[in-house]
């Protein structure tokens, strides 16, 4: 297969996982492996783990980033750039058009009982990805016994990149040991910003200050909804009701929640406001991403980054885990919640070649007819 036939393939799979992909992070990498690994051999689990755990230590949004990745292993730098440009799309549009229908009408259409049966759908789907994750990850009781040591961070609060960082220290410091060699010490420093109030709306302020978001934000939608606060709500762009609306536009579309930027950027600018707030916010990780991705391949043959590796690896699955145990208890809510998980389990288990589009399509069905 040449590189324009591979680039196509890169863009209409990244494009299809973009409609579908509702439940967050999680749920978008679980799609992703049980394409790109499972069905269509693009790489081995490993590396795929890799990937995942080396996305996880990086600012941006994570699922976005591994797509990015995904592409630029299958077709190059063109791939990573078409390929992250193809799962934001769909999410973009959406948002944007969502956008100019609260600014036209001020309040939102009602698709409530469409998603509501979309997340328990995507609960099998995630199930299957750890579970098929954890296998590779799980090379021995020491990697355990570190996933299990993050695990009880997670429950106790400590946030999760710290986790995943401590975690592939304590990595490298064991196994150093165990090998009797000497460890060796690395520095992570978390990048920094503060707050510039800005006086007027320029489309120009409205890129620079969602690249400064984009460049710092890790965590979920509830962080970016405290960076989006510092920055538009205490600058008074918008009211905090208005950019709690924005946030649940990004819950509830597919893909990633950052396309909550679209929207805001349509209400701050119009249209050369959503488009600059989408690009300022997402060129960082296409950044990142091209900085991070050639490198990889040599970062695991360095034995100490290995051991890293590995114990990251573990760690991003047991956040995995944590993730799922979290969305399970506000998703199995009453009956359709929980026939609707049973069943998307069944398929998701039992039929493994079911695309994970049907599973969401059919959620999404059963939680409207129910």
């Amino acid at each position: 297969m040449n590189n324009s036939s591979k680039l196509l393939e890169v863009v209409i799979v990244m494009f299809r996982l973009g409609c579908i992909a509702f439940g967050g992070p999680a749920a978008h990498i679980a799609m992703l492996e049980k394409e790109i690994v499972d069905k269509r051999k693009w790489m081995s689990s490993e590396h795929f783990l890799d990937l995942i755990g080396t996305t996880n230590l990086i600012p941006g949004p994570n699922s976005t980033e591994m797509t990015m990745h995904v592409g630029h292993e299958r077709a190059g730098f063109p791939g990573l750039v078409l390929g992250g440009v193809a799962f934001i799309f769909p999410a973009v549009v959406i948002t944007g058009i969502l956008g100019w229908f609260y600014t036209e009408y001020g309040e939102l259409p009602n698709v409530a009982p469409f998603i509501i049966g979309i997340k328990p759908a995507v609960l099998a789907i995630i199930m299957s990805a750890i579970f098929k994750l954890g296998k590779k990850a799980l090379k021995g009781v020491e990697v355990g016994i570190l996933g299990l040591i993050t695990l009880i961070a997670s429950l106790l609060g400590v946030n999760e990149i710290i986790a995943l960082l401590s975690t592939g220290v304590l990595g490298i410091l064991y196994f150093n040991l165990k090998n009797d060699h000497h460890s060796n010490k690395k520095a992570f420093l978390p990048l920094l910003f503060t707050s510039v109030p800005i006086k007027s709306i320029t489309t120009s302020k409205i890129f620079f200050t969602f690249l400064k978001v984009g460049a710092v934000l890790y965590g979920s939608g509830y962080v970016l909804f405290a960076y989006l606060d510092a920055e538009l709500v205490k600058n008074g762009w918008l009211t905090r009701q208005e950019l709690m609306d924005a946030i649940a536009i990004g819950q509830f579309t597919p893909g990633p929640v950052l396309s909550t930027a679209t929207f805001v950027g349509f209400q701050l600018g119009g249209v050369c406001g959503a488009i600059m707030a989408t690009l300022g916010i997402f060129l960082p990780s296409f950044i990142l991403v091209l900085l991070l991705n050639p490198l990889i391949p040599k970062l695991r043959a360095s034995k100490n980054v290995g051991y890293f590796l590995d114990a990251v690896n573990i760690a991003s699955v047991v956040i995995m885990i944590k993730v799922l145990f979290e969305m399970a208890h506000t998703s199995l809510h009453d009956w359709p919640s929980v026939f609707i998980a049973a069943l998307s389990g069944i398929i998701t288990f039992k039929f493994k070649k079911v695309n994970s589009m049907w599973i969401i399509l059919g959620g999404s069905l059963l939680g409207y007819l129910l």
